[in-house]
C-alpha cells in the first residue's frame, strides 16, 4: 500500500525588545497544530538576531514535533486496543 501526502509548515517570526517568539504551524489536510518557541536575549550578549531566530524556531518546531508524537502514540494505542478487540494481528510501530 503507498500513498503519498503534502503537509504545510509555515513559520513566523516576532522580534521586539531582546526577545524572539516563533510560532510554527502544521496543516495536514485535516488537522492543524501549532507549535510556540522564544528566546531571550540577556542584555549583556551581542545584538545577533540569527540566533533568537534559531533558537525560538526550533523551539517551536520541537514544540510541534512533541504535539505531533503525541497524536501519534494515541493513535497507536487507539490501533492497537482495536486489533486485540478484533483479534486481528498486533501493530509493531516503533516509538
Amino acid at each position: 500500500m503507498s500513498h503519498t501526502l503534502e503537509w504545510k509548515t509555515r513559520l513566523y517570526l516576532f522580534e521586539e525588545d531582546g526577545t524572539t517568539t516563533a510560532r510554527a504551524t502544521l496543516d495536514t489536510g485535516t488537522t492543524v497544530l501549532t507549535g510556540h518557541g522564544a528566546a531571550h536575549r540577556n542584555p549583556a550578549d551581542a545584538d545577533v538576531p540569527e540566533i533568537g531566530d534559531e533558537l525560538a524556531a526550533g523551539r517551536a518546531l520541537r514544540d510541534l514535533g512533541r504535539q505531533l508524537l503525541d497524536i501519534a502514540e494515541g493513535d497507536v494505542g487507539s490501533a492497537d486496543a482495536r486489533s486485540h478487540a478484533e483479534a486481528g494481528p498486533v501493530l509493531g510501530w516503533s516509538l
